[in-house]
């Protein structure tokens, strides 16, 4: 599994997959996976196929909070997360900063 942390290295990734002809499975979440996310992962395994590829994302994006919410008491675990991905087998995990 590989952890790609710079947007310009996925849009790379994504360019070469493309150029070959892959199919991507891609799972967007911000993190502190759960059960549903995993389903979407193995379905996103299952659309992809064995010889496509799987990204995650795990992004807390701010833009997703109203003022009155508090974004730094959002849930992270992200070493949880990765074993998730992992368990599942994702192929990409995409966090950007």
């Amino acid at each position: 599994m590989r952890i790609v942390t710079s947007t310009a290295a996925m849009q790379r990734l994504a360019l070469r997959w493309r150029r070959a002809g892959q199919r991507v499975g891609f799972v967007p979440t911000m993190g502190f996976l759960h059960d549903g996310h995993l389903s979407l992962m193995r379905r996103a395994r299952r659309l992809a196929g064995q010889r496509g590829v799987v990204v995650v994302s795990i992004y807390v994006n701010p833009t997703q909070f109203a003022p009155t919410e508090d974004l730094s008491k959002y849930p992270r675990d992200l070493k949880r997360d990765l074993q998730l991905c992992r368990s599942v087998g994702a192929d990409v995990i995409f966090t950007p900063t």
